[in-house]
């Protein structure tokens, strides 16, 4: 029988956690409900898992530093989806908000909430207290949180919210961990070449500069590069640093970021990656909100600020102008020439049949994978590619060596 993990509170707002066996996790829900807790997270996992954890918490006590294992992101995420479970289980917001205190991961995420709190206990509606905290809290969850309130249905926006930031969290993840291993390609060969033209080459100079003749062209390269390197690597360090902080502050600027953002769109592989990530994000961004009842005209200027190239989110003036008239959503997309016919399609059939906001949710579920699939396969033709190019770069290293060594053969004796 599948083994689940809980999180649960009792009627004293005591956390429990522990295991349970269970067909499902209505079952877990029944078995904590007959206990009388209230549960706040279930998870399927392996019951050796759970044992484990709890035989590690009880052993050690040690914890990192608190600017280690604040991770805004999977905190708000984590936030989110408790308070939903709290609120859903008809605990008042003020009560809720004390059990998540005590639950937080982290002590900076603990202040954000007791601050959340004191501004609930002054007679504050929660969206006005996210307010306070705009660098956890987005404009969009602010929204949704808001629309949430003025139609009586928190708890119900607090879950579509917490499916939006784990399906968000989960890209992310891909994503990163997809790039672990070029990165780590990337970092270990540019460290292995680093330490050939710097501490192998040189050794090898002081044995070709007593050859008496030329040595190959090729040879000369090498060892001339060798050697600006080993007398200039901090220059050079400071340079590229230079330019790398250069670069990131042009980009944060609006006229960089638009170039930038121009630039990505014409590049052959990157554009086409870049407009699916769009499409995903816009569609379930757009679908959450209008599900939530937020009116689909503020629900485009919510979206506008979502989307993170500047030249699509910029483009999205024209849709919200032209609704703005009276025309309905997929025209006005398909004007801008950024969602393929298949997702129009889908939008036109969702208008057509009042289910908008469901059929963009589909929309995003299928362009989400599609960004799965598509990462994958180039990750899988980076791969062989950067193993190609450091093995010509190492591959010229040696053979130029190899040369100059042969040479010597030629020498008088």
């Amino acid at each position: 029988m599948p083994y689940f993990a809980y999180k649960a509170t009792d009627a004293g707002g005591r956390i429990i956690k522990g295991g349970l066996e269970a067909a499902d996790d209505h079952g877990v829900v029944a078995e904590l409900d007959k206990l009388g807790y209230i549960p706040i997270r279930i998870q399927r996992t392996e019951k050796k898992q759970v044992l484990k954890e709890n035989k590690s918490a009880s052993a050690f006590s040690f914890k990192l530093p608190e600017r280690l294992t604040f991770q805004s992101g999977k905190e708000t995420m984590v936030f989110t989806q408790d308070l939903s479970s709290l609120l859903a289980a008809g605990l008042p917001l003020d009560r809720a908000l004390e059990i998540l205190i005590e639950t937080s991961g982290s002590a900076p995420f603990r202040r954000i909430i007791r601050d959340i709190l004191h501004s609930v206990q002054k007679g504050h509606y929660l969206s006005d207290a996210l307010i306070q905290h705009p660098r956890i809290f987005s404009v969009f969850y602010i929204n949704m949180v808001r629309a949430g309130e003025a139609g009586g249905i928190l708890e119900d926006v607090l879950s579509r919210l917490a499916t939006f930031l784990e399906t968000v969290q989960e890209l992310k993840e891909y994503i990163k961990s997809a790039m672990l291993y070029p990165a780590f390609l990337v970092g270990v060969g540019g460290i292995s070449i680093f330490l050939l033209l710097t501490f192998v080459i040189p050794r090898f100079s002081m044995i070709f500069d007593t050859m008496g003749r030329s040595i190959p062209l090729a040879t000369q390269l090498l060892l001339s590069f060798s050697e600006i390197l080993k007398t200039w690597w901090w220059l050079i360090g400071i340079v590229l640093a230079g330019c790398f902080m250069g670069f990131h502050h042009y980009a944060r600027t609006e006229t960089g970021r638009l170039r930038l953002d121009t630039l990505k769109l014409k590049i052959p592989i990157m554009h086409d990656l870049i407009k699916k990530i769009e499409i995903a994000r816009f569609s379930r961004t757009l679908g959450t909100l209008i599900h939530s009842g937020v009116p689909i005209l503020k629900s485009l200027e919510l979206v506008k600020e979502i989307i993170s190239n500047r030249v699509i989110a910029s483009s999205l003036d024209q849709v919200h102008s032209r609704i703005k008239e009276g025309e309905k959503l997929a025209g006005p997309l398909a004007a801008i020439g950024i969602f393929p016919s298949l997702a129009i399609q889908m939008i036109t059939v969702g208008e057509e049949t009042g289910r908008l906001d469901e059929m963009l949710l589909r929309v995003a579920e299928n362009y989400e994978k599609i960004v799965r699939d598509l990462i994958k396969r180039y990750i899988g033709m980076l791969e062989p590619v950067m193993i190609l190019v450091m093995g010509v770069v190492i591959g010229f290293i040696v053979i130029s060596m190899l040369m100059a060594i042969f040479s010597m053969n030629d020498l008088p004796f």
